[in-house]
């Protein structure tokens, strides 16, 4: 990649960034006097699960110079990945992957720095790192990512951005003021099929539009209990630095299921609403509310659920969600409606939708999914939005769906965002957009945990009311965390 004046990043950017209405950002800070074909020099903050991704894909691209997850199994792990992967790809007939195996064959002849806590690596390695992937648990995104920033890292961070609001509304101010490169992992928005919706939404394809359904069947874990008793920490684990910024508690095993426990976890809403109520977010421009509020003449969101129980422990079983969105520039006044498990409606809503699904994808298509409805027609997507058709079918004959003709395709999102690192071009899912994204959905959690509706204003980051369900905004961190 050639070196990137201010006056070329600025005229890619405003292509990028006016062409699909996000906010504009100011450039990166330089990394460290980087110069053209020099790799960035990247720490991996948790190695496992989605993690994994990161220890195949980051070493194809650029340098990994630190490993850090407080399992020390999973680090051990790693390398055993790269030392499978390197003897798979050593001889194989894709130029990619013999290059791979090199790279996999260097890092474990010169292994990386281990951690198990990320502020010591991020103090010790310092200059040494110039940018941090971040995959752990929910409840640990904010603090790795906040501590990484604040040591003038470029951020990427797996979805979703954040537990709390609070949380989301910190990272971005963080990102902010310290002029870093930044993106959330939700993969869809790199897709050539999320990018041409986003194109037909804007060019009034499906006329005007005023609802929006988002689903997934897998409904939450709804605990009546935490775990009862301690267990043995397995060898490896660090379980204090797993907890994190949560409340102490014995080991038990089950905590280690995130999704199930509100202290650790986002339910449905974090784990895939982050892809699922993307597309609309971002092309119907709900995100103005926050980064644009002169374009609304109301600002204030109000948001009201249903549910199984309320359960401040664990997720609902089921749970139903709206957002009654104010009008925004152009944009008319709508409503999004979250509907998750086996609530009441979602059988009505879901089996039209995909009623002449394929019976390879029927499940797939049951599983999540987004119908934006139109006055002209709708647009229903899979769960990561990555892949969508236009209803009806018969109307929309001959429409172009797989790529985008007007803004600019993605190399993908870990590409997109090592080029903003090097001062290019924002990431399409960088901290000021991802960070609305994550407080609109976060307001679904909590709407599920009060009787009553929320009206909420995006701008001051307040609950107006009830007032009282500001508290649930944010939650009191452990001694010796802090964002």
């Amino acid at each position: 990649m050639r070196p990137c004046s201010r006056r070329r990043f600025l005229r890619l950017t405003s292509a990028v960034t006016g062409a699909v209405g996000l906010p504009m950002l100011v450039p990166a800070r330089a990394v460290h006097g980087y110069q053209a074909g020099e790799k960035l020099r990247v720490a991996l903050v948790g190695v496992g699960g989605r993690g994994r991704w990161f220890v195949e894909t980051i070493p194809r691209m650029e340098e990994v110079v630190a490993l850090c997850d407080v399992n020390e199994v999973r680090i051990d792990e790693a390398f055993r990945l790269w030392e499978e992967l390197a003897s798979r790809w050593e001889n194989s007939p894709q130029p990619g992957e013999r290059q791979a195996a090199g790279n996999y064959r260097r890092l474990l002849k010169n292994r990386p720095q281990t951690f198990v806590d990320f502020r010591q690596m991020l103090e010790e390695m310092g200059e040494k790192i110039d940018a941090v992937v971040v995959a752990t648990p929910d409840h640990t995104h904010a603090v790795a990512s906040a501590a990484a920033i604040r040591a003038g890292k470029h951020v990427f961070c797996e979805k979703p951005l954040t537990r709390t609001v609070y949380e989301s509304r910190t990272l971005r101010e963080l990102a902010r003021k310290h002029k870093v490169a930044t993106a959330m992992g939700n993969q869809g928005t790199y897709s050539g099929p999320f990018r041409r919706a986003l194109e037909l939404i804007r060019e009034g394809t499906l006329g005007q539009i005023r609802e929006v359904y988002v689903w997934n069947d897998g409904g939450g874990a709804d605990r009546d209990a935490p775990p009862e008793g301690e267990m043995p920490i397995p060898k490896g684990l660090h379980w204090d630095l797993w907890l994190g910024p949560a409340a102490w508690r014995p080991f038990h095993p089950q905590w280690m299921q995130r999704n199930s426990w509100r202290d650790f976890g986002t339910g449905q809403l974090g784990n895939w609403a982050s892809h699922t109520a993307n597309l609309a977010f971002m092309a119907l421009e709900v995100f103005r509310l926050w980064t644009d509020p002169e374009s609304a003449k109301k600002r204030t969101i109000r948001v009201r659920a249903e549910c199984s129980r309320i359960n401040r422990l664990s997720f609902p079983r089921w749970e139903k969600v709206w957002w009654e969105i104010p009008a925004r520039g152009n944009w008319p006044p709508i409503t999004i409606e979250w509907i998750n498990g086996p609530a009441p409606g979602f059988k009505e809503l879901v089996e039209p939708v995909i009623a002449d699904a394929p019976e390879k994808q029927r499940n797939l298509w049951h599983f999540a999914g987004t119908l934006i409805v139109g006055t002209e027609g709708s647009i229903h997507t899979t769960g990561h939005n990555a892949w969508f058709r236009l209803l009806p079918v018969g109307r929309f004959e001959g429409v172009q769906c797989d790529r985008p003709e007007k803004v600019p395709s993605s190399r993908g999102p870990e590409a997109d965002w090592f080029a903003a690192c090097r001062g290019g071009p924002a990431a399409w899912s960088h901290f000021d957009y991802a960070s609305a994204l994550n407080e609109f959905l976060m307001l679904g959690n909590i709407a599920t945990q009060i009787p009553e509706p929320i009206e909420y204003d995006p701008v001051e980051m307040k609950i107006l009311s009830p007032a009282e369900a500001n508290n649930l905004l944010h939650s009191p961190y452990r001694e010796g965390w802090t964002l």
